[in-house]
């Protein structure tokens, strides 16, 4: 097969590499006050039942951007928005250029690993300190740290899904259909987005191949809720139950500007359930929080011990 992949100039004002080669998308912060860190020791030894709510922030730290972290996010360094839900259904075009975006970006995608806070995250839960974790990141790295008690509310793009049987598959899968339907396609990549994909002028897309399902001939999408979309009200539900057996709730790595997150802030505060929150930069959900440490997410969780 041949692929050509060229980067194409974007600008990215804060893409600096860390210690351990990975593209830093983690935006500046001050040095976390040890008197908040203090807090949050006590706020977590004192939970017996722990729910812990994940977002981008988390992730940032193993290379992958966000949206609106504020200088390095896509929206801070891009006009190009993330694809809706309604055109991914209603233009095959518009599927076209979502899946030749996201096969030339998914290689690398797919290769990013879980950092120190997904570990510390797992290992709380091996302890028996962590009751459930949703995470609203369709990244993976949850599951590849070793995440059991886990829902992933906004799905993962490491599955795909059939838009007419509901027939479940690998993305890897794809990827090797991907190419044996394009042995010659050729593409000039630009950089990385949050979901996966990279950025591809119209032209380089209009003769890439997607494939059909092979079960029922439908169309396949990734098993992702896309912008505009609603989640799955059952999965809805099965949160807001494990959230009812907590008796705290940590908020790591989310601005929570999407409400499918902030709700279960809201409905905590409605049972009287104490929120903390790890996040660098102002949330949604500061004036609801007992606690909030601003710092990376990775830095404040290994300080903390789950006694």
């Amino acid at each position: 097969m041949r692929l050509l992949l060229r980067t194409l100039p974007l600008y990215i004002p804060f893409r600096n590499r860390t210690s351990s080669g990975v593209l830093n998308f983690v935006p500046p912060c001050s040095t976390t006050d040890v008197q908040y860190v203090e807090q949050l020791q006590d706020f977590v030894s004192r939970a017996s039942h722990l729910f812990v709510m994940t977002g981008a922030g988390l992730s940032t730290e193993s290379g992958i951007p966000d949206y609106r972290s504020e200088n390095v996010g896509l929206y801070a360094r891009t006009t190009r928005r993330p694809m809706e839900h309604m055109e991914f259904i209603r233009s095959a075009k518009s599927r076209q250029r979502y899946w030749a975006r996201n096969f030339v970006g998914w290689p690398q995608f797919s290769s990013h690993q879980p950092n120190v806070a997904h570990r510390v995250l797992q290992q709380w839960e091996e302890r028996g300190k962590l009751h459930w974790l949703v995470t609203q990141n369709v990244d993976a790295l949850h599951s590849k740290a070793g995440q059991k008690r886990l829902t992933e509310l906004h799905g993962c793009t490491h599955r795909v899904i059939c838009l007419g049987c509901g027939d479940i598959s690998a993305r890897e899968d794809l990827q090797r259909h991907f190419e044996a339907l394009n042995p010659d396609w050729t593409a000039h990549a630009g950089a990385v987005a949050p979901d996966g994909d990279v950025f591809l002028e119209e032209d380089q897309v209009q003769y890439f191949r997607v494939p059909s399902c092979e079960r029922c001939g439908g169309v396949l999408k990734p098993d992702v809720t896309f912008f505009g979309d609603t989640v799955n009200k059952t999965k809805v539900q099965f949160v807001h139950e494990r959230l009812a057996e907590s008796d705290a709730v940590l908020v790591v790595g989310s601005s929570l500007q999407v409400y499918s997150g902030y709700r279960f802030v809201l409905f905590a505060n409605d049972r009287k359930i104490p929120v903390a929150i790890i996040n660098i930069g102002s949330t949604r959900a500061d004036h609801l929080a007992q606690i909030k440490v601003s710092g990376r997410c990775g830095e404040v969780l290994s300080l903390i011990q789950p006694l």
